[in-house]
């Protein structure tokens, strides 16, 4: 009932996402180069809000919001350079937390890079790389389902099914035609690692070290948690991934993601069913969107009062990466559950953004 009377919340204020400066004349003011910092080194130049003329009188503000919240870690990139980085008193710059949902970004940018280096392709039946009967449909179900259904939310697997999260065959039944009906499961999701492994003959975590986590000085570690996988790491290791994904798959000068098509696709609305979602990544600016545990359409923006243009890594207890091409930035928050929500998108999105364009603006 709570994240009911959320959603009712952020639909009632969507008309009102144009008085916080979310507009697409945003895209005017996009400087043109933006800073990288060093592979395995702590240096990361940073910018001061007061040259960057944003409202410092609310600073503080912001970071008792952050406190209040439960927050561990929060960053905003200027640029690629820091300008805010905040800590709560039992964390610091070197502490690693999970990313819950929001490494979901992670694994859709390594099938990427498999796509790319011809280990798969997208519209292949996931069963060429997870083997016959990975699931409890027939064979004929089985091959309908290919990569891409996985990267959208589109496998029309059985949702209902007692623990969907997990992915034991007894747990993937047939619901609905592939491609038909967009809902959050992650059982379908944590396969894309399966797929990755069988397409390239490694494991999916050393595959990923190895094409984006070591390229780009990230650090951080794949454990399974019980039915899950997720990824810990620190704040900036999130904010690097975030500053990658700012440039469009590129670091300095290294070309990680050189597949312009996907990188696009990843980013924009990737089905019909949901427009605010791409490749496992959360957009706003849409005009509606489904969220996890739903199968209501909700008319609106996604988060109203952020930038239009803005993309996102969700996960459970509000982690938040950010990606706004239009202001050239990335920010991060790390930390505990705001606001009792469950899942990713929550309303203490728009509560932190609404405190966000209270220093911006």
């Amino acid at each position: 009932m709570f994240y009911k009377r959320i959603l009712f919340f952020l639909l009632a204020v969507t008309t009102l996402a144009t008085f916080f400066g979310c507009s697409d004349d945003d895209t005017d003011t996009k400087p043109v180069e933006l800073y990288f910092p060093p592979n395995n080194s702590s240096i990361w130049e940073t910018v001061s809000p007061e040259d960057l003329k944003w409202n410092t009188s609310n600073l503080q503000s912001l970071y008792t919001f952050l406190d209040e919240k439960k927050t561990k870690a929060f960053i905003i990139l200027q640029d690629g350079k820091i300008a805010v980085e905040w800590y709560s008193d039992d964390f610091s710059s070197t502490t690693n937390h999970t990313w819950n949902s929001a490494a979901k970004t992670l694994t859709a940018f390594t099938v990427g890079i498999a796509q790319q280096e011809g280990f798969l392709d997208l519209d292949d039946s996931s069963q060429l790389y997870l083997g016959e009967n990975w699931s409890s449909m027939t064979d004929t179900q089985e091959k309908n389902v290919t990569v891409w259904h996985h990267l959208t939310m589109t496998t029309g697997l059985d949702y209902t099914v007692p623990d969907s999260s997990c992915t034991d065959p007894e747990d993937l039944l047939y619901k609905n035609e592939p491609g038909t009906f967009w809902y959050y499961h992650n059982a379908p999701y944590t396969l894309n690692h399966s797929i990755i492994a069988g397409a390239t003959n490694k494991s999916f975590t050393a595959y990923f070290n190895e094409t984006i986590r070591d390229r780009i000085g990230m650090q951080g570690s794949w454990i399974p948690v019980g039915c899950f996988h997720l990824y810990f790491s620190t704040a900036r290791s999130m904010a690097r991934f975030g500053l990658l994904n700012l440039n469009k798959g590129t670091w300095g000068d290294e070309v990680i993601l050189s597949d312009e098509n996907f990188f696009k696709d990843m980013t924009n609305t990737s089905q019909n069913m949901n427009k605010a979602y791409g490749y496992l990544w959360w957009l706003n600016g849409k005009e509606s969107f489904r969220l996890p545990s739903s199968e209501e359409l909700y008319t609106g923006n996604l988060i109203p009062n952020a930038p239009y243009d803005m993309y996102a890594g969700l996960g459970k207890d509000d982690q938040k990466l950010y990606v706004i091409p239009s202001k050239n930035m990335v920010i991060v928050r790390m930390g505990d559950n705001a606001n009792d929500s469950v899942f990713g998108p929550s309303g203490f999105d728009y509560e932190l953004w609404e405190m966000i364009n209270s220093v911006l603006n």
